[in-house]
């Protein structure tokens, strides 16, 4: 044994003991920083009486295929295309992947070369004073190879890995959210639209209508059994639907021009749209466990799923840049001050060794840091908590509203065909000289409330059914529920 050895044993275990007190003493100096929120378990959200298990099927990511309408399947294939805020989703989303990869690189050795070749007179009265080179100019050339490994004991280049990649999960599930808002709004518009002709054809009924009354009106006046009143009054109706129909021509005409802005195209696009036509759709049945399943087919839950998780990642970095940090560098090449004798053996240098840096006093910015994200873990928990409400919520609301319209239609169908009837006969009995034209202006107008009803009905059962497809994630699966279900 040489008699080195005993010394080298106590210089290593010096440094162990003081390895270990850093390492408490930035345990101790961590405060008492900690979250107050706490992620909700959506077992615990009472929904079973609402969602109740009708064995449905989940949507699938080409829900609009079920309207069986090519026009409308064609505009949302041209939105996802060329819509400006879709796009502006995809670039963040490859901008995070971008930052993952970034932080992904402090796991690996760093390896860079140096070249360089300097003139420099050195100093008389320096590090060369009395020697030949003092005062001299001189030639200093170098080729340096050098790397740089930060060893990770603690694991905080890994957590901040885990961190960027849970923020970019999180952005390629905001991504498809947006995607989702855009192709439901495509399809709603489109069904406005719809809507909007069938409104219409019911004001252009009502001025046939209206102008069917006038004419009986003039020929009763010109028999006697009506006063100019009554035709003045039969005018007036016909301007009044006239108007009317001029109102819808304004409100299609900005339909229009809001698809063709969601299709991200000027407003001459709108005006190449055809016309749309009304489908009845069966009544869609819930899939069972709904409250669990919407955790992770709804994008905007589980990107804000992926928040949180990013956010515990990066209290844990936080706390780990309390402990010391040990890099590895070294270096191996040549140097010389003859350019000539740059690659010859004698100028070979080289070098490796460790540096531990351990933080000592930072004036409070370290314990600052870790309170600020135990803060954001609190927004995230809690930005995720109110998410799954309103998405609950969301939910719930378009199927009582859906259960709701398919009754309000089945009891609005025998109050329009009842109204038809009684104008039937007011007509009638007016021809007959039996009735009054207030009468029959009262009937219309009863008939024209109920179609308009009918019309409002059946376009908004359609809306809310799109709203279903967006309330349960329109075909969304997170990848990690879909490798799960898969395994």
């Amino acid at each position: 044994m040489t008699p080195y050895a005993p010394a080298a044993r106590r210089i290593g275990a010096l440094a162990l003991t003081v390895l270990a007190a850093a390492v408490l003493a930035g345990c101790a100096a961590l405060g008492d920083s900690h979250g107050t929120q706490r992620v909700a378990d959506a077992a615990t959200l009472a929904s079973p009486q609402t969602f109740t298990n009708e064995h449905g099927q989940w949507p699938s990511q080409d829900w609009v295929d079920q309207f069986h309408d090519p026009e409308l399947r064609k505009l949302v294939d041209e939105a996802v295309h060329d819509n400006p805020n879709l796009q502006v989703a995809i670039a963040r989303l490859q901008a995070s992947r971008a930052m993952a990869d970034a932080t992904r690189a402090a796991l690996y050795p760093g390896v860079d070369f140096e070249g360089s070749l300097m003139r420099q007179r050195f100093s008389q009265t320096d590090l060369f004073e009395g020697t030949p080179l003092a005062g001299s100019w001189q030639n200093q050339s170098r080729l340096q190879l050098g790397l740089s490994w930060d060893l990770d004991f603690w694991g905080r280049n890994r957590d901040a890995l885990e961190a960027a990649l849970s923020e970019d999960r999180s952005m390629e599930a905001e991504s498809q959210a947006a995607r989702l808002m855009l192709t439901t709004s495509v399809a709603r518009g489109y069904n406005r639209l719809a809507a909007l002709y069938a409104q219409r054809d019911v004001a252009e009924r009502a001025i046939a209508q209206r102008r069917d009354l006038t004419d009986l009106s003039r020929q009763r006046l010109a028999a006697g059994l009506d006063t100019q009143v009554e035709t003045t009054q039969a005018r007036g109706t016909v301007a009044a639907a006239q108007t009317d129909l001029q109102r819808v021509d304004e409100e299609i005409a900005l339909a229009r021009n809001q698809i063709a802005a969601l299709l991200g195209k000027g407003p001459d696009r709108g005006l190449q749209i055809a016309r749309p036509t009304l489908l009845a759709n069966a009544t869609p049945q819930l899939p069972d466990d709904l409250t669990i399943g919407l955790i992770g087919r709804r994008p905007d839950l589980v990107a804000a799923r992926w928040r949180v998780e990013a956010s515990s990642a990066d209290i844990s970095v936080a706390k780990k840049e309390f402990l010391p940090n040990i890099t590895l560098t070294a270096f191996a090449g040549f140097a010389s001050l003859e350019p000539s004798n740059l690659l010859m053996g004698v100028s070979r240098t080289f070098g490796v060794g460790p540096t531990l840096k351990l933080p000592i006093f930072e004036g409070g910015r370290l314990r600052a840091n870790l309170k600020g994200k135990y803060a954001q873990y609190d927004i995230a928990a809690a930005s995720y908590n109110q998410t799954l409400v309103d998405a609950l919520r969301e939910t719930a609301d378009t199927v009582t509203s859906i259960r709701s319209v398919d009754q309000q239609i089945r009891t609005q169908r025998e109050a329009l065909d009842l109204a038809e009837h009684a104008y039937t006969l007011s007509i009638t009995r007016y021809k007959a000289g039996l009735g009054t034209q207030l009468t029959v202006l009262n009937a219309e107008s009863n008939v024209l409330q109920q179609r308009r009803l009918a019309t409002d009905l059946q376009a908004r059962r359609l809306d809310l059914q799109i709203g279903l497809m967006k309330a349960l994630g329109g075909g969304y699966e997170s990848p990690d529920s879909a490798a799960g279900n898969q395994g």
